[in-house]
């Protein structure tokens, strides 16, 4: 990463507030020419150059844009430009290659800033994120519906049509380690817009494809521009939202992930039974449509930079003064720098730091269960019991409500944050956001031994429908909890952290439908859930072992944060 210091130029400036200007020896500056930055020396009253000052013209000084005076008046002198121009601080910096830079920020207040944009405005554009990420959702999900009926027709085994899941889950594994960066670089709106257009064109080819081949090569597809669409969810809140306001929107993204991917089956089998496994993405590529043009229409682009870079162009070619910049114009990391964070980087910190390989394995054990409960509950429902394909996907509803109660119990865990965050008294640490992930971490192990007893067909259904509610419950909690708790511990390593998770987290959601079947058959839908329930409990004593010894494995790491 490139870096930049304040310009010093005979001697220190009275406060550090102000914006210093050199003067260019031997350079003759016509009397006609238009001033700029470079034929100016602004000085204070002892005589030092101050190197912050304040930018404005047009209408944003004259008309009703225009701020009450004063106005920053702390922040350095003010410049007039001929152009419609917002009230801009500037600062001159000394950059590691030897130039010198007028870097442009907002000042407080600004309109063009995404941080100080309406409370409603900031809500509708997460809705529509929300949105997308439910439908990448269903997507992943509702295709299982559909193998056994897309088999007999193409007239191909359904442990073939079980790889569309899998080239559906590897693209989401494998393909945020390399296009996470070029996503960063060309602004939020024109990825969300290009990846969700490709998105939902894509269910045309899957409706109407008539070979296997053709549907898993359009999931592979389908789950590359899915993707996309999902992995730069988290900076677009940051672009957006305060640290301590981002809790919020964060925990119904997460809630929205799983409830999306758990919520598809419930209707999916209808659809199958009803129509046919085409109309299962037809409708699914329809649906996707208002939102797309939505997204066309009323989504923003969020990156503050993108709004400051296009007013340093202005003022380069209103005042000629080249170096105007903004502060993303020369402090971006280089693509290969991007390239060996969101991969290289990751993939050593999975190997590496016991932090991330521990939670990267439970949320992955977590994502695993999800694709292989979509084998489970088939097997439990429809071969045990005799339920039709419509009727076997209604216990998925109890996924659904497992996931929205876990939603609703994690305000209490950010509320607690908040209250040792006001306490002055303490020093809070990221082992206080695991208070959730110790709560939510016994109910997935103690849903999965009560969904392996009471799987019996001479048992009622009630109690395997039941179980899965608190599986989902726990799930919720595994994802919130992993996610803060490796943010707090690694901070600008964290992006690198939580890449190496995603990256086992889908690589195992990926594997699992290949042999979930086998696996539930061969060994016994019972001796099965008890395996995984024993997995599970043995994963979950990790927020309780971290939340008593991380700071031990923090102070061990070179990449954690110190508090």
């Amino acid at each position: 990463m490139s870096h930049y210091v304040p310009v010093s130029v005979g001697g220190p400036s009275r406060s550090n507030s102000f914006w210093s200007i050199t003067e260019e020896k031997g350079t003759d500056t016509p009397a006609t020419a238009t001033p700029d930055a470079r034929s100016e020396i602004v000085r204070n009253e002892n005589g030092d150059p101050i190197y912050r000052g304040r930018i404005a013209g047009g209408k944003y000084l004259e008309g009703d844009e225009a701020p009450p005076p004063p106005d920053h008046e702390d922040d350095g002198p003010l410049k007039v430009v001929d152009i419609d121009m917002p009230l801009t601080l500037t600062e001159l910096v000394q950059h590691e290659d030897g130039k010198q830079y007028i870097v442009v920020s907002f000042a407080d207040g600004d309109k063009e800033n995404p941080f100080n944009w309406n409370v409603w405005y900031k809500r509708s554009i997460t809705t529509m994120l929300n949105l997308m990420t439910l439908f990448i959702g269903l997507a992943t999900t509702a295709y299982s519906s559909g193998i056994n009926s897309m088999t007999r027709d193409f007239g191909v085994s359904a442990e073939l049509g079980q790889v569309g899941l899998f080239t559906f889950n590897i693209a989401c594994a494998l393909a945020p380690m390399i296009l996470a960066p070029f996503c960063e670089m060309v602004g939020r709106k024109v990825v969300y817009a290009g990846a969700y257009l490709c998105f939902t064109l894509l269910f045309i080819g899957l409706a109407l494809g008539q070979n296997i081949t053709t549907i898993i090569i359009l999931r592979l597809f389908l789950g590359l521009f899915g993707c996309v669409g999902t992995i730069l969810v988290g900076g677009t809140f940051d672009d957006m939202y305060e640290p301590l306001e981002r809790g919020r929107p964060m925990a119904m993204f997460s809630f929205v992930a799983i409830f999306g991917t758990v919520a598809a089956p419930i209707y999916a089998g209808f659809i199958d039974q009803a129509l046919g496994w085409r109309w299962i993405e037809g409708i699914q590529g329809l649906a996707n449509v208002p939102l797309l043009i939505a997204i066309f229409l009323f989504f923003p682009e969020t990156r503050g930079g993108v709004a400051l870079h296009k007013r340093a162009k202005q003022l380069r070619k209103a005042t000629g003064d080249e170096r105007y910049v903004a502060a993303d114009d020369i402090n971006t990391p280089s693509v290969k720098a991007m390239l060996k964070a969101s991969s290289v980087k990751a993939v050593h910190m999975l190997a590496t730091e016991p932090v991330v390989f521990a939670f990267g394995l439970w949320i992955a054990f977590c994502w695993a269960v999800v694709f292989l409960l979509l084998s489970a509950i088939p097997i439990t429902f429809s071969e045990k019991r005799g339920w039709n394909e419509g009727v076997a996907g209604l216990p998925y509803i109890s996924l659904c409500v497992g996931t929205t109660l876990g939603w609703a119990a994690h305000h209490y865990q950010r509320r607690k944050y908040e209250d040792l965050n006001a306490d002055k008294s303490r020093k809070v640490l990221p082992e206080s956001r695991l208070y959730g992930a110790m709560f939510g971490a016994l109910f997935l192990p103690a849903g999965l031994f009560i969904y392996s007893f009471t799987q019996y067909a001479y048992l009622s259904w009630v109690g395997p429908t039941i179980a899965l509610a608190p599986i989902a419950f726990g799930i919720y909690f595994v994802f919130e909890g992993t996610y803060s708790y490796t943010a707090d511990c690694y901070g600008t390593s964290a992006g690198s952290a939580i890449a190496g998770q995603g990256l086992m987290r889908n690589t195992l959601g990926a594997v699992t439908p290949l042999f979930a079947s086998q696996f539930f058959h061969n060994v016994g839908s019972q001796y099965a859930g008890l395996i995984l329930a024993l997995f599970g409990t043995l994963l979950s004593t990790i927020p309780f072992v971290m939340f008593k010894y991380g700071h031990v494995l923090r102070a061990r790491s070179k990449l954690a944060r110190e508090f």
